[in-house]
């Protein structure tokens, strides 16, 4: 009966100890993150006190010419691709890719530039626009600044590269 005392006892004495601990220490449901500015980092993309710029996006879209020469087509195809894998390089386009379903928008494009006008230009180079078989429509846009660094990541994780 002693030896049961002593135990109970003991536990006790332990239980009150993780309840001071518990007290000492509470448990939060969210973690307070740190965050550290980054000045130079956000001077060299351009951001804004929100870490936000402004960009031009670009809705590809059908042109108004129909090209029914397969061939001719997957030059122009490639020629495109071309052109853009070029803005990517200059750093002139952020981000770009198809739509995946069937409709009249055939794809997206970040520019890196702050005006419409700007992106028009860029665009009138375009093979497939020459052609007739694309156009575009413009939008000006303001999103984060980080998106520049999209191109830098993006050669690291891509295996093959669309066009050469």
């Amino acid at each position: 009966m002693k030896q049961l005392s002593i135990m109970l006892l003991v536990v006790l004495l332990c239980g009150i100890g993780v309840q001071a601990q518990k007290k000492k220490t509470p448990k939060t449901k969210t973690q307070k993150q740190t965050v550290v500015y980054d000045s130079l980092l956000a001077k060299k993309l351009g951001a804004d006190e929100y870490g936000m710029k402004k960009y031009v996006l670009a809705f590809l879209k059908p042109g108004s010419t129909k090209i029914d020469d397969q061939e001719k087509l997957f030059d122009i195809r490639q020629a495109h691709l071309k052109f853009i894998t070029n803005l990517e390089q200059t750093g002139e386009l952020i981000v770009s890719g198809p739509f995946m379903d069937v409709q009249p928008l055939l794809g997206i494009f970040v520019f890196n530039v702050v005006s419409v006008d700007d992106a028009k230009k860029l665009t009138e180079g375009d093979p497939a626009v020459k052609e007739g078989a694309l156009s575009y429509e413009f939008h000006p846009w303001y999103g984060s600044a980080a998106l520049i660094e999209n191109a830098k990541l993006h050669t690291k994780i891509a295996k093959r590269k669309v066009a050469q």
